[in-house]
């Protein structure tokens, strides 16, 4: 299962931004997709993920501003940033777990804030 991912770039604090992420290839379910983020030195963390049935889980940090959504006919995914910090700096990356069984991540996409 291949994803592709876009929306990254560099915005001032206080701005938005939306991620998107695509998946295509052999897949007869889609159990969850998700995001998750890498700052230089830190580790990789979850920002948010969106279940089959549409529950969702986000990352504290990103509670209330960020929104996870997903576009079930299309594989997609979406990842809408509002009130940015400079601290959401980071490589994101889109995960999408389904079946038959696969745990496929993207290359990553840039977001840089400035402050």
């Amino acid at each position: 299962v291949q994803l592709v991912e876009s929306g990254g770039g560099l915005v001032q604090a206080g701005g938005s931004l939306r991620l998107s992420c695509a998946a295509s290839g052999s897949i007869a379910r889609i159990n969850s997709m998700g995001w998750y983020r890498q700052a230089p030195g830190k580790q990789r963390e979850l920002v948010a993920v969106i279940f089959t049935g549409g529950m969702t889980n986000y990352g504290d940090s990103v509670k209330g501003r960020f929104t996870i959504s997903r576009d079930n006919a299309e594989n997609t995914v979406y990842l809408q940033m509002n009130s940015l910090k400079h601290e959401d700096t980071a490589v994101y990356y889109c995960n999408v777990l389904g079946l038959p069984y696969f745990d496929s991540w993207g290359q990553g996409t840039q977001v840089t804030v400035s402050s």
